[in-house]
């Protein structure tokens, strides 16, 4: 552990690292690819035509309530307020977290006063998540997108359709170059792959990328953008090397424990046999290393 180095910035920047995430979507000149992002994930059942980039930290009502920071929160050209977050690593409660920031926003909406000439007339109001490293729930390792709504749990028809979750899991997904099929398809594995990525390949020659990979050329930062990736991009591998040490260590302490346990059993299965046969039980302690009182419950 103590001879790990974060690896060296390569030609593209990590678009799953905080602060490259909001310098390639989260700047009003390159709103188009956030645009174009989103109208894929939701795949013609809502089209963005424009979005409004709003603060991305969210006050309570009650001046000693925490706000709700976001990764990012905009407001589509229809009223829609989208929360796009990016999460790294497994969080306990995600779930919840999800479901409390955009009760935050629904909640928002409320005017003060006059509440019954406003009669609940709710926008919509969706959460898109990528999740770099892990999954929600056990499910088929193909899967890798969750659209979550409010429906009937009997006959899945949909209850409300202005409230949705949309969970991107990249760890499920595995597709190859030669496999992209639909532009998230790509989307996708450009999130995944940039940042290992020598130039922008011929399936990606398309304007929207061309700007995505012009974006996120690591030369082309500032000096202080490169700084604060750098800073970025050292914090997350050093997340990922305490992670990853923690479950070696486990996966080794559960194998050692494995076999201790294995030899237990089979030490307590020599005894028993032993013990049929009427040999005595301080002879068998001494041979299978069990106590007597062990030996007796047999």
């Amino acid at each position: 552990m103590h001879d790990y180095k974060p690896p060296v910035a390569g030609k593209y920047i990590d678009p799953l690292v905080d602060f490259a995430f909001k310098k390639i979507f989260g700047s009003e000149p390159n709103k188009d690819l956030l645009i174009a992002f989103l109208n894929e994930v939701f795949r013609g059942r809502k089209h963005i035509v424009d979005l409004v980039y709003n603060k991305n930290e969210h006050p309570g009502d009650l001046r000693d309530e925490g706000a709700a920071i976001f990764d990012l929160l905009c407001t589509g050209d229809k009223g829609e307020r989208f929360i796009i977050e990016v999460q790294r690593g497994r969080q306990g409660y995600f779930k919840e977290r999800a479901l409390f920031y955009t009760s935050r926003l629904i909640s928002d909406l409320a005017p003060k006063g006059k509440r019954s000439e406003w009669a609940y007339n709710l926008t919509e109001v969706y959460l898109v998540a990528l999740l770099e490293d892990f999954t929600l729930a056990a499910s088929p390792a193909h899967e890798y997108l969750h659209d979550i709504c409010l429906c009937n749990r009997h006959t899945g028809e949909i209850f409300y359709d202005k409230l949705g979750y949309t969970y991107i899991e990249l760890i499920n997904f595995v597709k190859t170059e030669a496999e992209l099929e639909t532009d998230l398809d790509k989307w996708l594995y450009v999130l995944k792959h940039l940042s290992q990525m020598n130039k922008i390949p011929a399936y990606l020659r398309k304007p929207i990328f061309e700007k995505l990979f012009s974006i996120a050329e690591y030369t082309s930062l500032t000096k202080e953008e490169k700084e604060m990736y750098d800073s970025s991009l050292k914090y997350k591998w050093d997340n990922k090397n305490v992670l990853d040490y923690a479950v070696k260590e486990g996966m080794e302490k559960g194998i050692a424990q494995g076999i201790a346990q294995g030899k237990l059993e089979e030490a307590i299965a020599i005894a028993r046999e032993l013990k049929k046969e009427g040999l005595a039980i301080e002879f068998i302690a001494k041979t299978t290393k069990l106590s007597i009182e062990e030996i007796e419950k047999l």
